[in-house]
């Protein structure tokens, strides 16, 4: 078999590379450059360029809506889509040295899309010179989850709130004693959209009256690699036996027992009091005194007769 000419193997390098693919991650209100970069280093004369960038649009059958773009003769770039008005730009000094790069600022999560740069040369017969596909991951930090509960039900209810984040998280309930994770079952998670495009999540778990728990919540953001745990919740609950029910209309109230408490006390000191005064009092009668007995003689007599 005949080797291929070192030009048309070039040509197949140059097509792999003048179709590349590139991902990049963003966080939400940061700026990130989507790179599209001619490969050999030329110089270009803007007059001799049209640049293009632009997304797919979703539910409109594919049609692409352009970002921002740069044509023939104009000395500034433009834009189509509003939502990248004053956002997205192109910097002509960088495509003079065949840089072709977006430049995005203040990301947000509706940016999250598939970005194509398409560079043309005028004097080429519009033929395209460059194509680069960018896939923009758009990334925003939750909040550390807070659990509250549990309450005094007859099965313990904790709640776990975390919000602003992206994309939508994974939510899980863990034993904190064993760092097990909790069966799915138990919780009932419910996570929307905010009016900043970002997630809040809110997340109720059920479980079985016992007398210690210790359980977590924890947010994981695939793609930022991170899993966020809710700080220390242990709770000693008891049995259901050992706790006390509200008390009902017209009886004491929980604060007033201690009082009610140390009368009980006193009255049964009050009334051992008087019991040993009575009993000291009854055996020791006081005695009349009758004063001095005289001795009869006669009576000492008598026995002599």
């Amino acid at each position: 078999m005949r080797p291929r000419s070192p030009g048309l193997l070039l040509l197949l390098l140059w097509g792999l590379q003048a179709e590349s693919q590139e991902e990049v991650r963003a966080m939400v209100g940061s700026d990130v450059r989507l790179r599209c970069i001619y490969p050999e280093g030329n110089s270009f004369d803007l007059n001799d360029l049209y640049v293009y960038w632009q997304i797919s649009m979703a539910g409109k059958g594919n049609a692409d809506s352009v970002v921002t773009y740069h044509l023939s003769g104009n000395s500034s770039a433009s834009h189509d889509d509003n939502h990248y008005k004053d956002r997205a730009r192109l910097s002509l000094d960088s495509m003079k040295r065949g840089d072709f790069s977006l430049h995005l600022r203040n990301v947000t999560p509706q940016d999250e899309q598939k970005f194509n740069c398409l560079v043309f040369r005028k004097s080429l017969e519009l033929e395209k010179i460059l194509e680069v596909s960018v896939t923009l991951h758009v990334a925003a930090n939750y909040s550390m989850p807070v659990v509250s509960g549990p309450s005094q039900d007859e099965e313990l209810t904790f709640t776990c709130t975390s919000t602003n984040g992206y994309p939508r998280p994974n939510v899980y309930w863990i034993n904190k004693t064993d760092n097990s994770v909790l069966d799915g079952a138990l919780q009932n998670s419910t996570v929307s959209l905010n009016a900043r495009g970002l997630y809040d999540v809110v997340s109720v778990l059920r479980i079985g009256r016992t007398p210690r728990v210790n359980v977590g919540c924890c947010i994981e953001n695939v793609l930022l690699h991170q899993n966020l745990t809710s700080g220390q919740t242990e709770t000693f609950t008891g049995t259901k036996d050992s706790i006390t029910e509200d008390p009902v209309d017209g009886s004491p109230s929980g604060e007033h027992q201690p009082i009610l408490g140390v009368l009980v006390v006193l009255a049964v000191i009050v009334s051992l009091a008087v019991a040993t005064g009575w009993l000291c009092r009854s055996r020791c009668q006081p005695r009349s005194y009758t004063g001095a007995q005289v001795e009869r003689p006669e009576l000492a007599l008598a026995g002599h007769v």
